[in-house]
C-alpha cells in the first residue's frame, strides 16, 4: 500500500508538472502573439497621417514609403526636364527660361550641349525663322539594379514653321543621381552625362 501510494504521488507530480509546461507553453504563445499584434498594429497607426482640413475637421490620409514611388518621380524628372530642354518659341527671354528651369535638373552636361547649340546658332535661327518647337516622350527606360541609374529617353520632335513641320527621333541617354528636393527640383534627381543619341528627320510635312 505504502508503495502504490508514493507510485500515486509521483504520477500526480508528473502530471501537474506537465500540466505547468503546457501552461507556461501557452502562456509564452499568447505574450509573443500579443507583441507581435502590437507591432503591427503600431505599424498600421504609423501609416496613418491625420490632416487638418481647414482648421476644422480631420481627415485621414495614408504614408507611403518613399522608396515606393522612385521610379515613377525618375521617370517624371527626365520627362520635365526634356519638355522644357526642347519645348521652344522664337521668343529670347522664353528660351532662356525654360532652359534655366531644365538646367536646375542637370548637371553641367546639359548646359554644354546647350552651349554647343548657342555657339553653332541654333536658337538665333529659331528666332529669326519664328519656329516652334516641341517635344513629346514617348517613352522612358531606366536601369534601377545599379546606381548611378542609366536611363534612355525616346522622343518625338516637332519642329514647326510657316511652310512645313518637320518630325524629328530623339534618343538620349544619361543616368541618374539623387539629389535634395527643392522647389525647383521637386523629384529629388539630377540628370548626369546628358548625350543626345539620335535626332534625325523622319518625315517633312508641308502646311
Amino acid at each position: 500500500m505504502e508503495f502504490k501510494s508514493l507510485r500515486n504521488i509521483e504520477n500526480s507530480f508528473q502530471q501537474i508538472r506537465l500540466y505547468a509546461i503546457v501552461f507556461a507553453a501557452v502562456c509564452l504563445l499568447v505574450v509573443g502573439f500579443s507583441i507581435y499584434k502590437s507591432y503591427d498594429f503600431a505599424k498600421e497607426q504609423r501609416e496613418k497621417i491625420y490632416v487638418l482640413d481647414k482648421g476644422k475637421s480631420l481627415m485621414l490620409a495614408l504614408s507611403q514609403d518613399a522608396s515606393i514611388n522612385r521610379p515613377v518621380e525618375a521617370r517624371e524628372h527626365l520627362r520635365r526636364f526634356h519638355e522644357l530642354f526642347f519645348t521652344l518659341s522664337p521668343e529670347k527671354a522664353a528660351i532662356e527660361s525654360n532652359m534655366q528651369r531644365a538646367f536646375n535638373l542637370a548637371d553641367k552636361s546639359s548646359f554644354d550641349y546647350y552651349k554647343d547649340l548657342l555657339e553653332k546658332g541654333y536658337y538665333s535661327r529659331v528666332i529669326s525663322g519664328n519656329i516652334q518647337q516641341r517635344v513629346e516622350v514617348d517613352s522612358i527606360k531606366i536601369d534601377f539594379t545599379a546606381y548611378p541609374y542609366k536611363a534612355n529617353t525616346y522622343a518625338t520632335q516637332y519642329i514647326i514653321r510657316s511652310s512645313n513641320i518637320t518630325k524629328r527621333n530623339l534618343i538620349t541617354s544619361a543616368q541618374l543621381i539623387s539629389a535634395v528636393r527643392s522647389d525647383n527640383n521637386p523629384q529629388g534627381f539630377t540628370i548626369e552625362k546628358f548625350t543626345v543619341v539620335d535626332n534625325k528627320d523622319l518625315e517633312v510635312v508641308k502646311r
